[in-house]
Formats: C-alpha cells, sequence, structure tokens
C-alpha cells in the first residue's frame, strides 16, 4: 500500500500545483487588466481652456507663446489661438491645453462666446496680464478686464446649483492651501492627498477674499518686470512705489482668490514657474515653490497662502502714502512730451520764392521824394524832362542823399558833420538842374551853383586852416 501511497501522494501534489498556476495567471491577468483600467481613467484630460486678457502691447501673445516654446513674433486681431503641450512623465500621457488670448480691444470681447461656453466654463483657467513697464495702468486694466469676464459668465446662464458648487469648489480649494514640501526626484508628479491633509484645520476667509467668485482659478501675471530698473532711473521709483503697487494688486488678488506672479520674457524670469502653476492648477500635477514676495521684481504667491495681514507687512514702509490712498493719486503718469512733426514742411522752389518777391515787390506803391533842388513852390511832378523820355534817371536814386556817404565812426561829431556837409554840396554841383532852356535852369541854377562851390571852398579853407 505504501507505494501506491507514494504513487498518489505527487499525483495529488501535482493537481494542486496546477490549481495554483492557473490561479496566479488569473490573478496576473487580473492585475494587467485592473491596472490597464486605472491607466486610462487617469488619462490628463482634454478641453481644458487657457483664457488671457490685457491691454494691446502688455506681452501676453509673446508670454504664452514663450510657455509653448515657440519664438511668436506675429500678433494677431480679435481671439488668438494657441496651446501647450502639457506630459505626463508618470504615465507617459500626453495631452494638449487650449490657450485663447482676447484682443486688447475691449470691441473684441463678443468674441468670447467661441472659446468659452457654459459646459466648458468648468474646465477654464483666466489670465489677467498686466504690464509692469507702465505701472500706472496696471489697476484700471485688472479692473476692466475683471469685469469683462465677469460679464461673459453671466450672459453664460449657468444653472445656479451647478455655479454654487463651482464657487465652493474654489473656497475649499482656497482655505485648504497648504504650504508645500520639497518632493524628492522619485515622487510622482500627481498630488495625492493624505488622511492629515483630510483632518486639515479650515480657516474662515477674510472679508475682502472671494467677493468676486468666478468659480474658476484666477491668475494675475505682471510681465515686463525687468523695466523696474528703468522706472527708478527715469521716473524716480522707491521701494514704496513697489510696495504700492504690490499691495493694491495682492488685495485684488483676494477678491478673486487669484495668484499673483511677476515674469519677464526678456530675462527669462518665472517662466518655468509659471508653466508649473498653471499644470498644478489645471491638472493637478505635484507643485512645491513656496510663496517669495522678498524681491521686488520676481515676486510669487499662490492662491489661498496671502490674507489680510501679510499684505499689512508692506504698509509698514510707507511714509508718504498711506494704504488706503487712490491707485492714480501715488503711480501717475508721466508728462507726454508731444513730438513736433505733425506737418511735413516742404522746401519751395527758389525761383518760384523769388518770383513770388517781385510780385510783391511791383505791387507796393512808390513814394515820391522832393529832392533838395526843388522850390518850395513848385510840385515834384513839374520836373524839366518828361518821365518816359529814354535817358531819364530816377529822382529817387538820383537825389543828393543818396550819394551823401555815411561818415566814419571814427571821426569828431564836428569833422563827421563836415565831411557830411562838403559831399552834399560836391553832390549838387554834379547833379545837372535840368536841360538848356527848360524852367529853372540859366541864372537861377547858375546862381545856386555858385553859391555852392564858394561854400565849399570857405568849407575847405576851414578846414585846412
Amino acid at each position: 500500500m505504501a507505494p501506491v501511497l507514494e504513487k498518489q501522494l505527487p499525483g495529488a501534489a501535482g493537481a494542486g500545483d496546477n490549481n495554483n498556476e492557473e490561479e496566479e495567471g488569473q490573478n496576473l491577468w487580473t492585475s494587467i487588466l485592473s491596472e490597464v483600467s486605472t491607466r486610462s481613467s487617469s488619462k490628463l484630460p482634454s478641453g481644458k481652456n487657457i483664457l488671457v486678457f490685457g491691454e494691446d502691447g502688455s506681452g501676453k501673445t509673446t508670454l504664452m507663446a514663450r510657455l509653448q516654446g515657440a519664438e511668436h513674433n506675429k500678433k494677431g486681431r480679435g481671439l488668438e489661438y494657441l496651446y501647450l503641450s502639457v506630459h505626463d512623465e508618470d504615465r507617459d500621457d500626453l495631452t494638449r491645453c487650449n490657450v485663447w488670448i482676447l484682443d486688447g480691444d475691449v470691441y473684441h470681447k463678443g468674441l468670447l462666446k467661441f472659446a468659452v461656453s457654459a459646459k466648458s466654463l468648468p474646465d477654464c483657467l483666466a489670465v489677467f496680464v498686466a504690464d509692469m513697464s507702465r505701472p500706472w495702468t496696471v489697476m484700471e486694466s485688472l479692473q476692466k478686464w475683471a469685469s469683462v469676464l465677469r460679464d461673459h459668465v453671466d450672459k453664460l446662464k449657468i444653472p445656479p446649483e451647478d455655479l454654487r458648487e463651482m464657487e465652493q469648489k474654489m473656497v475649499k480649494a482656497f482655505q485648504e492651501y497648504t504650504e508645500p514640501e520639497d518632493a524628492t526626484p522619485s515622487s510622482p508628479q500627481r498630488r495625492v492627498p493624505t488622511a492629515v491633509e483630510d483632518e486639515a484645520v479650515v480657516l474662515p476667509l477674510g472679508d475682502n477674499t472671494l467677493t468676486y467668485n468666478l468659480g474658476i482659478p484666477v491668475l494675475i501675471v505682471c510681465t515686463k518686470c525687468d523695466s523696474v530698473s528703468a522706472l527708478e532711473k527715469e521716473h524716480d521709483y522707491r521701494e514704496e512705489h513697489f510696495d504700492f503697487i504690490q499691495s493694491h494688486i495682492r488685495r485684488f488678488c483676494l477678491q478673486y482668490g487669484a495668484g499673483l506672479i511677476y515674469t519677464s520674457v526678456k530675462e527669462e524670469k518665472n517662466l518655468d514657474l509659471l508653466y508649473k502653476y498653471i499644470v498644478h492648477k489645471m491638472y493637478d500635477f505635484q507643485f512645491t515653490a513656496p510663496a517669495v514676495v522678498v524681491e521686488k521684481d520676481s515676486v510669487f504667491i499662490p492662491s489661498g497662502w496671502d490674507n489680510e495681514k501679510k499684505i499689512g507687512i508692506l504698509h509698514e514702509n510707507f511714509t508718504t502714502v498711506r494704504p488706503e490712498d487712490p491707485f492714480e493719486d501715488f503711480i501717475t503718469k508721466p508728462p507726454v512730451r508731444k513730438l513736433v512733426h505733425d506737418k511735413e514742411i516742404n522746401a519751395e522752389d527758389e525761383q518760384v520764392f523769388l518770383m513770388k518777391q517781385q510780385s510783391l515787390l511791383l505791387k507796393q506803391p512808390a513814394t515820391p521824394t522832393r529832392g533838395p533842388t526843388e522850390s518850395p513852390g513848385r510840385p515834384a511832378s513839374a520836373s524839366p524832362r518828361p518821365a518816359g523820355r529814354a535817358g531819364q534817371t530816377n529822382i529817387t536814386s538820383g537825389s543828393p542823399m543818396a550819394a551823401v556817404k555815411k561818415p566814419d565812426p571814427n571821426l569828431k561829431a564836428g569833422a563827421a558833420n563836415e565831411g557830411v556837409l562838403a559831399n552834399f554840396f560836391n553832390s549838387l554841383l554834379s547833379k545837372k538842374t535840368g536841360a538848356p532852356g527848360s524852367p529853372g535852369s540859366g541864372a537861377v541854377g547858375a546862381g545856386v551853383q555858385g553859391s555852392a562851390k564858394k561854400t565849399v571852398l570857405s568849407l575847405q579853407s576851414e578846414k585846412e586852416g
């Protein structure tokens, strides 16, 4: 019986081994199928949207193109479209995040209906871009574009219960913010909640926190922060100015539950941080960067970190301004230097200019002058010679005063007067008083010439003496 038993025992053992192998095989297939189903359900979602708002020239298109990894120099109109590639390294999954950039002209706000609808709103992130090279426009721009987005959300007519659920989700995300811990290289990208997080104490919101709850995450991006040094040199900005600007922006962020980040495409500052924070908010990737408020040109404040007490630290350094002062009263727009080149001036042709001057001179009336040889009772028109006769000299050009030379300023006053008189009588001698036989000639002319000669001779003798 023993050999029989020995033969049966190995047989029985072999059957058990086969059953165990079958069970292990089934368990292996079950685990593979469950893993595949788990991966398929945990794939990166598609259809996420980023809505970008900002003024013309604020750098919103350049910023998003740089996050895309492209050099974008073209500027569109209306509503621009880009996309960001999002890669999940743990699951080797890739997806695209849509980026819609609204034109800086409020006229195009109606195009938002093509970017976001009531169904796609829960999958959106709003980004408001502010230009730090023109800080006097920051608050006005943020208020304007936030109002545009609020009006669009109101027009979507989302059911009240769905909108309330979205708002509560934003409140919960703001309240449950915790300081990130340093992640190890082997840690997954996805953020896995722990039991400690579930038991965390939730603090109530402040009075000015989430007063405008849009139901979607909001991010404020201040571009061109490399212009801080230029503002200090050209417009005499001090630390107080930058703290005042940051204080107003952070209080605006509290109202919308928004995060804040300062960037510079020119210096490639905080671009990688911005990308990581965006995918963290939209795809729940792990995020380990802490808040940064010390550096005035690289501020980063995640949503849920800030409060009124932390903002009050900035107010301790204010000396010439109060925190409640209007933004535009302290951050004023510098005067604009108007260049005088509104109208182009073309040089006129030289010949045309001279012809115009000649015509003006010909239109001026000639004023008759009385010569010294004319008698007081005789009109100037009674000239011995007719005016149209050839060889007639002009009365004005032939007058004795025209031939009088200017006295030398170096001579004494008496000598100068004698020289003037001598030149005057010499001109009388050289001038013809009339043609032969004409009135006024003859004895009268000879008498004048004789008296003039005697006068000249007496003056010369006195001068020599």
